[in-house]
Order: C-alpha cells, then structure tokens, then sequence
C-alpha cells in the first residue's frame, strides 16, 4: 500500500465521494493498489479493465470514431473512459463521484507510432474533467508502476488535497 493510496482512500472518504476506475495498460493494478488500503471500501465502488480496444468503447462510452482514428492512447480518449466509468460503476443510479483512467503503452512495442512509455491519466468529476500525458521511461512493469502512481496523485489534485 503507497500512502498516495492513503492519502487519497482517506480524501475521497472525507469527502464522501464514490470512485471507479477504468484501467487499461494498468490493467487493474491501479484498483488494487487502492483496495490494499483499509478502509477503500468506503469509497472505491469498482473497477473496469478495458483493455482491448473495442471494450472501451462498449464498456466505458469511449466514441468509437476517436478510437479509429487515433487509437486508445490519446487524451481525449482518457477522458471519456474516466468519465464513462463513473457511469459503469453506478449504484442505485447514483453515478461515481470520481473516475480515474489510465491507458498507454507499456511495451515492450509500440503498434502505433508512439513512444513507449507514453500514457494519460483522465481524472472525471461532476465539475471538471481532466487529463495529463506522461513519458514514462523504463521497462514494461516500471511504465505500469510509475503509471499507477501518477493516477493517484492525479486523483488527489484534483480532489483538491
């Protein structure tokens, strides 16, 4: 457990705020990472992992088009599956207070053209959504590693922490 993870568990909570999270090259670490906090239960509702390309379209609402034609690592497609998790996780048709996505590439390939290493954040709330790129240097499990502690501290800026 990252005391990010803590600290934002312990934010969310404080706030009263509801979390999904939709993950692709993360592929559910970042959800783990916040169920190994104590108490995550309180606010983390669920988790997608969406990594095939299509299901982030029939899973998270991700539009279909910007995925044909730039592909899942763009920033406007982490974006949408931030915000579209927040739906995904709904509980009595109360949607997520706070969406966190990650998507990117990891390697050790690239099928696309874009560096390794290159992935955005998406960070969903009822106010604002916003996302961040990242270069990420390293092997495979290090770009996934750096990748979830990027998106919890994402998550605590914009929880205003």
């Amino acid at each position: 457990m990252s005391s990010d993870a803590a600290r934002l568990v312990a934010e969310l909570t404080a706030r009263g705020w509801t979390l999904g999270v939709a993950e692709s090259l993360t592929g559910g670490a970042l959800a783990a990472e916040i169920v190994s906090v104590p108490g995550a239960s309180a606010t983390l509702l669920g988790g997608v992992v969406a990594y095939a390309t299509p299901l982030k379209a029939t899973l998270l609402g991700v539009d279909a088009v910007l995925l044909a034609e730039h592909g899942p690592v763009h920033a406007e497609v982490a974006a949408q599956m931030a915000s579209g998790v927040r739906a995904a996780v709904q509980v009595d048709g109360r949607v997520a207070d706070m969406g966190i996505s990650t998507t990117g590439l990891a390697g050790p390939d690239s099928p696309d053209g874009q560096p390794v290493g290159t992935v955005h954040i998406g960070i969903s709330t009822q106010d604002e959504v916003r996302t961040r790129v990242f270069r990420f240097e390293g092997d495979r499990a290090s770009v996934r590693a750096q990748s979830v502690s990027a998106a919890i501290i994402a998550a605590l800026e914009a929880a205003g922490e």
